[in-house]
């Protein structure tokens, strides 16, 4: 028998007594009259967790995300509080989060929701494909919009299989149907973009008791990060209607003039963005936060971010002509008169920042022009 059957097997038998109130205890030779009984060592809690591997997890060398919090309480707990492990969810766990419903569906209807933490939430049939039209066949109308409140559309009418699960899922693999579902390409060991997902799996590192450290994988590499946040290939940033789309940090990453620095110099990975910044632009750009500091926009607030990471980027809702709704990575603002954010065919953008994106979104009775003769007096 395997060690990984052994341990499926101790789950099973400790779980078994323990609902018949039994304990093990451990065969240990009597104390010597004249010694002192040898003292006991405290439990380990690691091995206290083992038990409790979903045996369909250690079958495939995994433990779980719980059970990494065993241990790794800080870590786990700012985790669970980001997008990632809602990246894919099961219906009954979208429906307890509150989430809506396309027209017409009933949660019968759905087998998965896709996002549904910060900006959208799309849906999975029981066959497996993408939802794209209400259920009395009106095409479209099948994206929630979290930050509108409103329905949009998706490859509206059209058949659409579910084909993003090796950024969604954790322990991906493109062999097969998950569940049987045609309309579903690949499998997966977990929903979401568990800790394992960047990790590896991590069955052997909770099981050894020694070089714990040479049984899990910590790749602190962007080139990581930039396996999903990524579109197309990294050497070009892929744009549609006036804007980049989403998930293209690793693309724009490339683009910046930070690209030997690396995504956890800024990031904390187990945080989300919004709260998990590590360092400021001012512990390298100090002269220029000091001027900045000095000039009217930097007295009333106005943040590096503001500026130099404007919303060009969109994934579910546009909040203006020059403003999207996810920050971009590229921070070089280019103020050359003919200097344009998107190739000629409006594909792909071109690697820096234009004024109309980084003043026009605040200024929006401005025109370009004004913004050039404002562009170099900032710092």
């Amino acid at each position: 028998m395997s060690i990984r059957s052994l341990w499926s097997s101790w789950g099973v038998i400790a779980l078994a007594m323990a609902a018949l109130g039994l304990t093990v205890v451990a065969c240990a030779p009597a104390a010597s009259p004249t010694t002192s009984p040898v003292p006991k060592a405290p439990p380990s809690p690691i091995m206290a967790l083992v038990p409790n591997v979903p045996p369909e997890l250690a079958a495939k060398g995994y433990a779980g995300s719980e059970i990494c919090g065993g241990c790794h309480t800080g870590q786990y707990e700012t985790w669970r509080a980001t997008g990632h492990p809602v990246k894919l969810r099961k219906a009954q766990l979208a429906k307890a989060a509150g989430l809506p419903l396309p027209e017409g569906y009933t949660w019968d209807d759905i087998s998965y929701v896709i996002g549904g933490y910060k900006w959208k939430a799309r849906y999975v049939n029981k066959e497996g494909y993408i939802i794209t039209s209400t259920k009395a066949g009106e095409k479209g109308k099948n994206q929630y919009n979290l930050a509108s409140g409103q329905w949009g559309d998706y490859e509206a009418g059209k058949t659409k299989p579910y084909d993003c699960a090796s950024c969604h899922t954790t322990g991906y693999s493109s062999e097969g149907h998950q569940g049987g579902l045609p309309g579903i390409a690949g499998t997966w060991v977990m929903e979401g973009i568990q800790c394992e997902r960047c990790h590896g799996p991590g069955l052997r590192h909770v099981t050894t008791q020694e070089n714990k450290r040479l049984e899990i994988k910590v790749d602190t590499s962007p080139a990581l990060c930039g396996e999903c946040h990524i579109r197309g290939v990294a050497e070009k940033i892929p744009a549609a209607d006036g804007f980049i789309q989403h998930h293209e940090q690793y693309n724009e990453f490339v683009a910046n003039p930070h690209k030997d620095l690396s995504c956890i110099t800024c990031h904390n990975p187990h945080r989300k963005a919004s709260l998990g910044q590590k360092t400021d632009c001012g512990s390298c750009h100090n002269n220029q936060r000091d001027a900045f500091a000095q000039t009217t926009m930097g007295k009333i607030g106005v943040s590096c971010t503001d500026c130099h990471m404007p919303k060009v980027g969109k994934s579910a809702v546009a909040a203006g002509k020059y403003q999207g709704d996810v920050r971009t990575h590229l921070f070089k603002i280019n103020t050359d008169p003919k200097a344009t954010m998107f190739t000629e065919d409006g594909k792909f953008a071109n690697g820096y920042l234009t004024v109309e994106y980084v003043c026009l979104n605040c200024h929006q009775d401005k025109d370009k022009g004004w913004a050039l003769g404002q562009a170099k007096k900032v710092h």
